[in-house]
């Protein structure tokens, strides 16, 4: 047995791997990952045994990969019999070349790092960032997968979490304020308005009505053509909050005209001068000459 584990699989000078060297190596790269796959498995039902899912874990889980999966490694180039120390200092040169080309890529390293030991943005809260709502799907060493409201995956650098202004509309895991503006005819009831919008946001059971939630009408500005109003309510539907402003609307139109309310619209009037064309007459020729 010990002459099968001393039989040399790779000799290149002084180099040499043994197939005990690659059994050891092998049985550190099983270590890892059993060890890993029970971590994730024992905060998993940790995090389930005190109810929390605030997708936390799943950062934990991750950085917990990450640590375990460095230490295999340089444990597993030392049992081959590499020398990490002397591959770093005879490519000092080479890696000062790669990290001045790859910043982008060590900033979105760091990012992740920082990210992931924070907790400040965890997988399923719903961000609002580079313009566009989404919810978080992977929060990953480098990159975080995302989701649209389109449910359209996207990839974003996690520098853009640390460095941007980001809002988290689940940190707090309190409902969303938002609101929807109309306008209505100068001749309507303002007092009315104010009721059939109300009546509205009731009908919707993502709108909330309880106190301190409960919807409210303002009376924003007097327009150009109109009176303009806002209905403003609260909801824990935040990523899908555009289906429920657009039920808002349909049931808001539907009241308004069986009310008889309009909803005007931009009107402009515009004057015409008139313009009189000069006629410029030829001088007559004498025709008897």
């Amino acid at each position: 047995m010990k002459e099968v584990l001393k039989t040399e699989l790779i000799s290149t000078g002084g180099f040499t791997i043994t197939m005990g060297d690659l059994l050891n190596a092998a049985f550190i790269f099983i270590i890892a990952f059993v060890l890993v796959r029970l971590i994730s498995a024992l905060i998993t039902r940790s995090f389930k045994r005190k109810n929390r899912s605030d997708g936390r874990h799943f950062s934990i889980i991750q950085l917990f990969k990450y640590v375990i999966w460095t230490v295999a490694t340089i444990s597993m180039l030392q049992v081959l019999g590499i020398n990490i120390t002397l591959i770093v200092a005879s490519s000092a040169a080479l890696l000062v070349g790669i990290g001045l080309g790859l910043q982008n890529v060590f900033k979105d390293f760091i990012s992740g790092i920082a990210l992931l030991i924070e907790g400040t943005i965890k997988v399923d809260d719903i961000v609002e960032v580079d313009g566009m709502v989404v919810r978080v799907v992977e929060i990953s060493i480098r990159t975080s997968k995302v989701t649209t409201r389109e449910d359209n995956m996207v990839i974003v650098p996690n520098h853009k979490f640390i460095e941007e202004k980001i809002i988290n509309w689940t940190t707090n895991m309190l409902p969303s304020r938002f609101m929807i503006d109309v306008g209505v005819d100068y001749s309507s009831d303002e007092l009315l308005v104010r009721n059939l919008l109300l009546e509205a946001a009731v009908q919707n059971k993502d709108v909330l009505n309880d106190i301190p939630y409960q919807p409210t009408v303002r009376f924003k500005d007097f327009g150009q053509s109109s009176l303009d109003f806002t209905l403003v309510f609260y909801s824990y539907n935040l990523f899908r909050i555009e289906n429920v402003k657009s039920e808002l609307r349909f049931l808001i139109i539907d009241s308004f005209r069986r009310n008889k309310i309009s909803i005007p619209f931009p009107q402009r009037v515009i004057h015409y001068a008139d313009k009189q064309e000069k006629q410029v007459s030829a001088p007559e020729m004498d025709m008897n000459t």
